[in-house]
């Protein structure tokens, strides 16, 4: 499993962003030495990802698009943020998430059913394709049922570059036993790091080990994540989200 098929616009990647809209979202952090919503620090993260797929899908004056997302978000329903899979080019000239709104209840379980039944539909077009990539971010454990066998057949499915991966975005307070004081120099998750949130836990094994290609590409923007880490971001400060956001976009391109 390599992950080195590159994204061109006869290839791209497609990602799926899975968003936890819970009402807890509305909760605060810091954020570049403010207060900030969650759900707002989220959503600012996520733009700047885009406009980093944007700026890697640009030569010259030119946008060929080497991207492919899908935006859900989540409550205990699960809601079409882009109507459909769309394009880079098409997302850069939406504002999808100007519509999110925060609910009461977080059915994860629901939300990956969701998406399990989206790579169904799309692997087909995707075998000469970068392995697709699920991107989750929640804060809290779900309240349906246990979304892990869920993912463990979501991370089972493959194209020719690798299995699906899975990323999860974990925004919690009291996740790691000591904080991130210095996030360009932190190593990473790794299967034996010790985590205090039971549900942080869970998350870990629903997360995939970041590719070389991916840290590689990471390295290069001066991050310090160990070989072996998992694609599973403490989102303990708005830094942090915004890399997990990064990582996501970290395909290799051409």
């Amino acid at each position: 499993m390599e992950y080195r098929i590159q994204a061109t616009q006869q290839t791209p990647a497609y990602i799926i962003y899975l968003l936890d809209v819970s009402a807890s979202m509305n909760q605060l952090m810091e954020a570049g030495g403010e207060q900030k919503r969650r759900i707002d620090v989220v959503t600012d993260a996520l733009a700047s990802a885009i406009r980093q797929m944007v700026f890697r899908s640009t030569k010259g004056s030119r946008l060929s698009p080497r991207y492919r997302i899908s935006m859900l978000a989540y409550s205990d329903h699960v809601f079409d943020l882009l109507d459909g899979v769309k394009s880079i080019d098409e997302v850069a000239r939406m504002r999808p998430l100007d519509s999110i709104q925060t609910h009461r209840l977080t059915d994860t379980a629901k939300a990956f059913s969701v998406v399990e039944k989206l790579l169904q539909q799309e692997l087909p077009n995707l075998q000469d394709c970068p392995a697709p990539l699920v991107c989750h971010m929640t804060d809290g454990a779900s309240t349906g049922e246990d979304p892990e066998p869920i993912v463990k057949r979501i991370m089972e499915m493959s194209v020719p570059d690798g299995n699906v991966l899975v990323e999860n975005i974990f925004i919690s307070d009291e996740i790691l036993e000591q904080p991130i004081l210095q996030s360009k120099k932190w190593a990473g998750i790794m299967q034996d790091t010790a985590l205090q949130e039971e549900y942080g836990n869970k998350l870990k094994t629903m997360s995939s080990v970041i590719p070389e290609s991916y840290r590689e590409m990471m390295m290069e923007t001066g991050y310090g994540i160990q070989k072996g880490a998992l694609m599973m971001l403490p989102g303990t400060s708005a830094d942090l989200v915004s890399l997990g956001f990064q990582m996501s976009a970290a395909t290799p391109v051409r």
